[in-house]
């Protein structure tokens, strides 16, 4: 997960990157992320948390096949572009909220 602030700024900084006279490689490829997982259940907790609904859900056995966890490694994109990730999972969550209540007011 990541904010949509936080991956807006980081594409600006990819474009200042690749038109800068340092930087000669026509493309580049770098992970954005956090540098942190987060499990379903604290994606849902902090979601409760935030909006103050509770959900109605149910822990049951990991599918085959399911990876325990992933995320993105954010070295370099602080290397190469001076970026890191500033709004942690509550702060994603609550700005997601945010919108949706914005959202469904005009409607």
């Amino acid at each position: 997960y990541i904010h949509v602030g936080d991956l807006a700024e980081a594409h600006v900084k990819a474009v200042e990157c690749l038109i800068s006279t340092v930087h000669k490689i026509p493309y580049e490829v770098v992970n954005l992320g956090t540098g942190t997982g987060y499990s379903v259940l604290e994606v849902v907790k902090t979601f409760e948390t935030v909006s103050g609904i509770s959900l109605n859900y149910e822990i049951t056995e990991r599918r085959k096949g399911d990876v325990p966890i992933v995320y993105a490694s954010t070295d370099y994109a602080k290397d190469i572009l001076g970026w890191e990730a500033k709004r942690n999972l509550k702060e994603m969550i609550e700005s997601a909220w945010k919108w949706e209540q914005n959202l469904r007011a005009q409607y």
